[in-house]
């Protein structure tokens, strides 16, 4: 009773909240003078397709909530997804104000409540609760311009047992689609089978599409569209490098992360050959990250630095985008290596011995160089889902760096685990990066 109350308690204060957003916005005067867009999926002897306004829209699109957009236009992308909408209106109406200045899209996110974060899906008073909520949050945006899509929850399917979450979902995009008749409604999943398309199409029979998040296995796609038997259309909603969940490890549990050239030419593999190859089904997709974010390390899904520069990735998508390189592109690197050892070799160093790491990098322009080492703490978050995490802490490594960005640092003397990183800047905010776990055990 107490979760019901909450729920209802939350609910009330954000029907509030959503009342005074709209209020505020129709005091200001609409940002919005064209109307909303008419977004329609059409099915036709080759295949669906997407239209806007009545013009053929393929999506060319990137995860950002709050990434450089300008530059996202720049490099050819039409397009963003968010995770979560919410009700501070003047927020998410001035994203939308500044996508539809780019010419982008919004693929706009509705959070919605996880099983594996304690919502119960057999209290219906918080399911309707939830629906109400959502309600208002569609009300709010559904008529500006820059809208493209409503994503109903991201990854639901991720550690859940009951399949009411996809009653909830069904009577969402039922809400979606009597509030807004104007855009498509889609719900992400992290990867699916046969079971979970035969229990979305059974209990959210509503649903435009689906929404496809895979990673090193995106190769996979087509087979797993087939084993499913969705036949329907879909959007890539998270695709990008290879996950921390399915890459090698060292011998202590710490995955391998592919450097920054190594992740570019992924990006190139799997879009033309499964993204771009699907001409029938697939109606575009969102890599990710058009930002960064610590997940198990702070470069592992980030397009760009933390600083903003941007890597080879972003080069890449470009290139996808437009079929032209920009005119001065980021660096490229070579896996980090201590002592000539790779990161499948798991390094483990006795404390504070004196080491070399290099991580050779060129840059196609000749620009200079600029070189910067650093050691954390080896993440121990055993999070999911892209939940949040902290940046472990910095470790003072004693350490000189060559002309040439070699490095000669002292191993600290606490044993444990750590993670060498390299950033490569080329003084035009483009950079390029690496990094290695290590171990540092008394022998």
């Amino acid at each position: 009773m107490r979760a019901v109350m909450a729920c209802l308690l939350a609910l009330g204060s954000s029907l509030a909240s959503a009342a005074g957003a709209q209020e505020a916005a129709r005091a200001q005067g609409a940002s919005n003078t064209e109307g909303p867009s008419q977004v329609r999926i059409v099915q036709g002897a080759d295949g669906y397709r997407m239209t806007v306004d009545g013009q053929p829209y393929h999506v060319r699109g990137a995860g950002s909530a709050s990434g450089d957009l300008e530059q996202l236009a720049a490099r050819g992308g039409n397009s963003f997804r968010t995770w979560s909408t919410g009700t501070d209106a003047a927020k998410v109406r001035a994203m939308l104000d500044r996508a539809q200045r780019n010419g982008l899209t919004v693929a706009m996110g509705l959070a919605v409540g996880k099983e594996r974060h304690g919502f119960d899906y057999d209290d219906e008073q918080a399911v309707a609760a939830q629906l109400a909520a959502l309600r208002e949050e569609v009300r709010l945006y559904k008529d500006h311009p820059a809208v493209l899509m409503w994503l109903v929850g991201n990854e639901l399917n991720l550690e859940y047992s009951n399949p009411k979450v996809w009653d909830a979902v069904g009577q969402i995009a039922d809400m979606i689609h009597a509030e807004d008749p104007n855009h498509p409604v889609v719900t992400p999943l992290a990867g699916f089978d046969r079971e979970l398309i035969d229990r979305i199409k059974a209990r959210a029979p509503s649903l435009d599409l689906i929404g496809v998040q895979l990673y090193g296995d995106i190769g996979e796609l087509p087979a797993k569209l087939k084993a499913a038997d969705w036949t329907g259309p879909y959007i890539v909603t998270e695709w990008g490098p290879t996950g921390h969940w399915e890459s090698p490890l060292t011998s202590w549990g710490a995955p391998v992360e592919d450097d920054a050239s190594r992740k570019a030419q992924l990006l190139q593999q799997r879009y033309r050959d499964t993204i771009a190859a699907d001409t029938r089904q697939g109606l575009g997709s969102y890599v990710f990250l058009w930002g960064n974010k610590q997940e198990r390390t702070p470069t592992w899904y980030g397009l760009f630095l933390p600083t903003g520069e941007s890597t080879p990735a972003v080069d890449a998508m470009q290139q996808l985008w437009t079929g032209q390189w920009p005119a001065n592109r980021a660096p490229s690197i070579e896996p980090t290596r201590i002592d000539g050892r790779l990161a499948t070799d798991s390094v483990v160093l006795a404390p504070g011995g004196v080491h070399e790491a290099t991580a050779p990098a060129r840059d196609a322009e000749g620009d200079a160089l600029q070189w910067r080492w650093y050691a954390l703490e080896e993440s121990t978050a055993t999070t999911i889902g892209g939940d949040p995490e902290a940046v472990p802490a910095q470790v003072d490594l004693h350490a000189r760096i060559d002309a040439d960005g070699r490095l000669h640092f002292t191993a600290p003397a606490k044993v444990g685990n750590y993670r060498l990183f390299v950033e490569v800047r080329d003084g035009h905010d483009h950079a390029a990066y690496a990094n290695i776990p290590f171990r540092v055990e008394a022998r």
